[in-house]
């Protein structure tokens, strides 16, 4: 009898111990609450983007005739002024097409001047002819073809202008092409590309030749910038910018949007827009063909009250509530969790602009020093219920 109890009794112990184990392991773990003060602050809205940097006005110098270059005037980095020669082409040829053009309005002038000798004869004849039929000395046949042949010279003399007129016109012709010959700037400007050499053969045909690239001016750039289509919105004229390139990469440069062009760019199914932002460069820093990296401002607050996006986002279910569904509808309201001692209390907010890191709190239940929630973990460090990286913004705590 002794040993039965004495079995049962280790029994009851081994279940009572089994017991409390099991109920430790469903016991729930004490939740921790990430918060952030909620503080006043400036806040930015700005659009990222890549672009060139180019010359505002840049024009392509090319060649009406073809030939050989025979002199180069101009290089990279020449200063030149509009009317300048930057190079010459062989004339030789057009020299002696302008002769030949010359010869051939000669020699119209003269057949004028013969045909014109010719014509006095005929009308003479014509008259002494008419004078003679009166008389009947002569036929009315002959005075018929005297009138005739009259007629046909002040033809021939008419003829014989337009000719001389067509010759001057081949001349006129033959004298451009030979003053293409010269390659000239058209704008006074920097030249920034040169593509030949002497002694290479230019050949003009249906598509003219790009000798040189001269930039206006140097000291006035832009950058084209191609924004996405998902950011240009609300990208206007005038709004500010900064961007830097890999040469200067500590050196901001300040800008300005000048345009926001509306031919959209398609590459591989990904539509962008081309923003120009201007820029002086009166140091000469910028170079054609420098990649920038720009920022565009399009909205700016200053001193108001802002807590962490991911604020929005936080529910203490454990859902993503992204912190409005009824903001992706137009409306601005939004909902926070305040901790208040070990309590959580709800409050709505109308929320504005947004850094991509804070948002703007415009109206509601919220004031600064107030501890958001922005996450919540266990003490173990495990179940974290929000997978947001944490904001970058002051007096964290964890409670």
């Amino acid at each position: 009898m002794i040993g039965f109890a004495w079995r049962w009794g280790w029994l009851v112990a081994i279940l009572a111990v089994a017991g409390v184990l099991v109920w430790r392991g469903h016991a729930p773990v004490p939740t921790h609450y990430v918060t952030v003060a909620a503080e006043h602050g400036s806040l930015i809205r700005a659009v990222t983007a890549t672009g060139t940097v180019n010359p505002v006005v840049t024009v392509q110098v090319g060649t009406y005739v073809s030939g050989p270059i025979v002199k180069l005037y101009c290089d990279f980095n020449t200063q030149v002024k509009e009317g300048q020669i930057c190079a010459k082409i062989d004339p030789r040829p057009y020299e002696i097409t302008v002769e030949q053009a010359r010869a051939n309005l000669a020699n119209a002038q003269a057949q004028l001047k013969k045909d014109q000798a010719a014509l006095v004869y005929d009308r003479l004849e014509y008259q002494r002819n008419l004078a003679l039929v009166k008389e009947n000395v002569v036929s009315q046949d002959t005075v018929d073809s005297a009138r005739s042949t009259a007629d046909q010279a002040a033809a021939q003399v008419e003829l014989d202008r337009a000719n001389i007129q067509q010759q001057q016109a081949a001349l006129h012709a033959a004298q451009v092409n030979l003053g293409y010959t010269d390659i000239i700037s058209p704008v006074d400007g920097t030249v920034v590309l040169r593509n030949v050499d002497v002694g290479q053969t230019v050949a003009a045909s249906f598509q003219t030749p790009t000798l040189f690239l001269i930039a206006q001016d140097l000291t006035r750039m832009q950058v084209d910038a191609s924004v996405s289509e998902s950011d240009v919105g609300p990208v206007r004229i005038g709004q500010p910018a900064e961007f830097t390139v890999d040469a200067f990469p500590h050196h901001p440069f300040p800008a300005s949007v000048s345009q926001v062009r509306q031919a959209p760019i398609t590459v591989q199914n990904v539509v962008t827009y081309d923003v120009v932002l201007s820029v002086s460069n009166p140091e000469l820093l910028l170079k054609p063909g420098m990649t920038a990296n720009a920022k565009i401002v399009t909205a700016e607050q200053e001193d108001v009250l802002k807590v962490p996006l991911q604020a929005l986002r936080f529910s203490p279910d454990g859902g993503d509530h992204s912190g409005n569904p009824a903001h992706r509808h137009g409306d601005h309201t939004a909902s926070l969790w305040v901790l208040d001692g070990n309590a959580l209390r709800q409050v709505q907010v109308v929320r504005g602009i947004d850094d991509g890191a804070s948002v703007e709190i415009l109206s509601g239940g919220l004031k600064p020093g107030d501890q958001i929630v922005i996450d919540e973990t266990s003490r173990e460090g495990a179940g974290k219920k929000s997978r947001v990286a944490q904001p970058q913004m002051g007096g964290m705590h964890h409670f």
